[in-house]
């Protein structure tokens, strides 16, 4: 049985964690996917489909409340899963107002201080920045899956700054794992799951990756890197 609580701002919905043990190997089916690990392998579902679905509703309607004036809003999806997630979300606000606002895509990777330092674990992100709308004196939303050390953002932000001088930027995050290295939180946030070492989260959305889930990874070793 899941349970929901409503949480605004800290978390749109709490949904009771369920667990999947590992006994010899572990199985994860959603669909056609299969995820297998070792018998040391965990893997938690967080979020499943209709929870996603209700939680990304839930920001979308709290991003139209809180922006009144939605000719001024523009959305930029940081790549790889937050391009779909702002997608969803000006779709979403479209339905809701009638009006949806832009949205184009930041790559974020040149611009990350991990990687200017010369540290060799930072994945070069699919795709390049794209956006055909001026994004001077706007209100610049933001969007990505999830929020860690906050160095992601960072780089997002000093991205934005380089083609224009926004009114306001915010920022939406499906889940925040912790583990905040710099000030950044999210204005709108589905989900706040704080992450223990050796346990890592995994975002996957029906564009992407052709299910919606949010599962939490314990292992004795991290997987590979996907940008924060």
């Amino acid at each position: 049985m899941i349970v929901w609580a409503f949480r605004k701002r800290q978390g749109i919905y709490h949904e009771q964690l369920r667990a999947f043990s590992c006994s010899g190997r572990a199985r994860y089916f959603e669909g056609q996917h299969q995820m297998q690990a070792d018998s040391d392998t965990e893997y938690t579902v967080v979020m499943d489909a209709a929870a996603m679905q209700a939680t990304i509703r839930s920001m979308a309607l709290a991003i139209a409340a809180d922006n009144p004036e939605l000719d001024s809003l523009a959305l930029l999806g940081i790549l790889r899963r937050g391009k779909p997630l702002a997608d969803r979300l000006a779709a979403l606000i479209g339905e809701f107002t009638g009006h949806r606002p832009p949205v184009g895509v930041l790559s974020t990777t040149m611009y990350r201080d991990d990687l200017r330092a010369g540290s060799g674990d930072v994945m070069a992100r699919m795709g390049e920045t794209h956006f055909d709308f001026p994004i001077d004196n706007r209100t610049v939303l933001l969007v990505d899956d999830v929020l860690a050390a906050g160095r992601t953002i960072r780089a997002a932000m000093d991205e934005v700054m380089d083609y224009g001088r926004p009114e306001r930027i915010q920022l939406a995050c499906l889940v925040d794992r912790g583990g905040r290295e710099l000030p950044i939180q999210a204005d709108y946030l589905g989900y706040a799951l704080g992450t223990a070492p050796g346990e890592w989260v995994f975002v996957r959305l029906q564009e992407t990756d052709g299910e919606d889930v949010v599962l939490v990874k314990s292992a004795a070793e991290p997987p590979e890197p996907e940008g924060e």
